[in-house]
């Protein structure tokens, strides 16, 4: 994904009588810096933040994605957050996504009725409201993968994230057709092998 360009302002030269005025020219400097600084600033975005309003929100929302794979410690990139939250918790999901000025691209009424939307600013995050969703060995239905979800963080409960289980992140990730998606299901399953053997 790219993210959005600042836009730059050309800085002028301002002159003096024909000629060019240092001090002037250091003024202008100046303006034309804060007026870049400006726009190039993006939201107050803080992860840890971000996930500690969820968890403590008592939100039914499920970290998926490559941001899932790096919660578990599995090393790969990714630009965007994806999450699956359940169906009715849409309004909430987005009062606790206000305070970082993450701004919803549908009305929670568009939103059920396509089953997705987009919290967006300098960040995205992507979010999947279906009740079910279509997986390699038949329906992944939300109830049936929050009820299987691992809780990732401090024992405390604050700050935790809530991620699917390995079987249902292998099963979500084998739907995308994307070379990317093939080798994250190798990595999941490594990871899978991994833990059994302890």
């Amino acid at each position: 994904r790219q993210r959005p360009s600042a836009v730059h302002i050309r800085m002028p030269t301002p002159t003096l009588h024909g000629k060019s005025s240092h001090a002037a020219l250091r003024a202008a400097q100046r303006v034309w810096f804060k007026a870049n600084l400006a726009l190039v600033k993006g939201s107050e975005f803080d992860e840890a933040l971000f996930f500690r309003a969820i968890s403590v929100s008592g939100l039914r929302a499920l970290l998926i994605g490559r941001r899932a794979l790096i919660a578990l410690g599995i090393p790969v990139m990714t630009a965007d957050y994806d999450f699956w939250i359940h169906i009715d918790d849409i309004e909430r999901f987005n009062a606790e996504a206000l305070p970082f000025d993450l701004i919803p691209d549908r009305t929670p009424l568009e939103a059920r009725q396509s089953g997705r939307y987009r919290l967006q600013n300098d960040e995205l995050v992507d979010v999947l409201v279906a009740r079910s969703v279509p997986g390699p060995d038949g329906p992944l239905v939300f109830d049936d993968v929050w009820s299987r979800r691992n809780t990732l963080g401090p024992n405390d409960g604050d700050g935790n994230i809530c991620v699917p289980g390995l079987d249902d992140l292998i099963a979500s990730k084998r739907i995308g057709s994307r070379p990317k998606d093939a080798e994250d299901v190798r990595l999941l399953q490594q990871l899978r092998k991994q833990r059994e053997s302890l």
